[in-house]
């Protein structure tokens, strides 16, 4: 049942990201192929902090929904980063290459691998994402100073993620 449904989702992903170009260098490695393409939608977390006497947005973690070709919740994207999905597979990642394709605009481009899983369903064999079409998402460009130290901002943002397995 799992490998129809794989098959099945691989050719949806190929009809859903036609025209999209994945760039070079956040390409999955060879062998990997589209299992999955969902939409985000929801905030990249932010907390105000001292580095190096400097004040400066670091990211937390990433609070958004993911939804399916028809709009429909298929799962969560939160710290971690950990994606799960609706049937309760889980996977968490680490960034290995990122991309800034609209610079000031927007978040960057990423190759995620996999680096645990947890759950048997969809994520199961998942190797590596990408997050592409990024729109927002970027740290406030001012009120980080002495006065807002350790204080949060969520600021909203959109993607598309690609999950591959073997």
């Amino acid at each position: 049942m799992i490998k129809k449904i794989l098959i099945l989702s691989a050719l949806l992903q190929g009809a859903a990201n036609a025209g999209v170009v994945i760039p070079e260098p956040i390409k999955a490695p060879t062998g990997n192929h589209p299992v999955l393409t969902v939409h985000a939608k929801g905030d990249q977390i932010y907390q105000c902090s001292l580095n190096k006497g400097e004040y400066s947005w670091e990211t937390q973690a990433p609070d958004a929904k993911l939804f399916d070709d028809r709009g429909k919740i298929v799962g969560n994207h939160t710290a971690g980063p950990l994606w799960e999905y609706k049937e309760g597979s889980q996977v968490v990642g680490r960034v290995v290459k990122k991309i800034d394709m609209a610079p000031g605009s927007a978040i960057s481009w990423l190759l995620v691998e996999v680096v645990s899983h947890k759950g048997n369903g969809l994520f199961s064999n998942v190797n590596f994402i990408n997050r592409i079409n990024t729109r927002g998402g970027l740290p406030p460009s001012s009120g980080c100073d002495s006065n807002h130290l350790g204080s949060e901002k969520r600021v909203a943002y959109t993607a598309d993620y690609i999950f591959y397995g073997k």
